[in-house]
């Protein structure tokens, strides 16, 4: 069966498709998860297309992009006066997915409030709009997404567990774009054209050493970071063959290059989550939340670890002036 906007060729690829065609003919929920950026909403776009459901409505929400005030009303729909400011009626996403698919993503970070609605939603088919007490059915399929890990948000009373399992009955992984690289130059050139196309440009040849050196990158931020990274090659591009900023990325691959040890492979990927959020910790996009922990823990294992803007600066700084320093000078005082 034909997935649509899904490319790889990798074994674990090909595991994912198989995966989704299991999944996808019947009704059950099912729990994507994975790292930030691995396309966790084209899986759940997929799994729509390719089941029975696909001539009715794709509805998506991102749990973490609304306020917590006003989420209720987006899942549920509210009466007219149900709130300051709810001047008319308004039905909430569970019916604009009636016979199709409701795609909660950030799932995590609904709040536990809203949880047993929820859960009461997915068990009965049935949900009531805020500020009314009349009962609608609905009929929903619900595919959910997570980049943080729910199970140990679970045992620390942060999720219901109840939920948790409703949710998890068919739960889907995605690997990261460092584990499947033979999927990244389909990639590279799926994209290429894409963007070449979109700003009327004739883009050829892909250079040889710019592919090795976009292949051999680990993308932290995974496909949503080589499509960014793509389409500002696109856009420097002024000839028929691609010009990519390899020197960018050499340098972020650089600064973690000493990973020995399961302490330094943990102290690189905090850090590369802080830069992708620009070191922002706490909040909804922040790199707690990124990481599945407290804004507290990851303060504390940043503290254990060594790890501060400041620090990271000042060793790219040392980093730059020892690359800067003639071959035939010593190394030391």
């Amino acid at each position: 069966m034909a997935i649509l906007n899904l490319i790889g060729r990798s074994p674990k690829f090909r595991a994912l498709l198989d995966e989704i065609n299991i999944v996808a003919p019947v009704d059950s929920a099912v729990l994507v998860q994975g790292e930030t950026g691995t396309g966790k909403e084209v899986v759940a776009q997929a799994i729509h297309e390719a089941g029975p459901r696909r001539k009715n409505r794709f509805v998506a929400l991102n749990c973490a992009a609304i306020p917590a005030a006003l989420l209720e009303s987006e899942l549920f729909g509210h009466e007219r006066g149900a709130f300051t400011g709810a001047v008319a009626q308004t039905m909430g996403r569970f019916q604009a997915a009636d016979r199709g698919t409701l795609f909660l993503d950030e799932i995590g970070d609904l709040p536990l409030e809203l949880q047993p609605k929820l859960l009461r939603a997915l068990q009965e088919k049935q949900i009531e709009r805020l500020g009314g007490g009349h009962t609608f059915q609905v009929d929903v399929r619900v595919v959910a997404a997570t980049n943080q890990d729910l199970w140990g948000m679970v045992q620390e009373k942060r999720f219901r567990a109840d939920l948790y399992y409703r949710l998890n009955v068919f739960p889907i992984r995605l690997p990261p774009l460092r584990e499947r690289r033979d999927d990244i130059p389909l990639l590279i050139e799926h994209f290429v054209e894409k963007f070449a196309r979109r700003q009327g440009k004739s883009i050829e040849r892909i250079p040889d050493e710019v592919m090795e050196a976009l292949t051999r990158y680990s993308w932290p931020g995974n496909i949503r970071e080589l499509q960014n990274v793509i389409e500002r090659s696109v856009i420097l591009t002024t000839g028929a063959e691609l010009r990519a900023p390899i020197a960018e990325l050499t340098k972020s691959e650089l600064q973690d290059d000493d990973i020995h040890t399961l302490e330094d492979a943990n102290r690189a990927h905090i850090k590369a989550i802080l830069r992708e959020t620009n070191w922002v910790v706490g909040g909804p996009n922040g790199a707690a939340a990124r990481l599945g922990m407290h804004r507290t823990t990851l303060i504390a294992k940043m503290q254990k670890l060594g790890i501060s803007r400041e620090t990271i600066e000042r060793s790219t700084e040392v980093r730059e002036s020892y690359t800067n320093v003639p071959q035939s000078l010593p190394m030391h005082a």
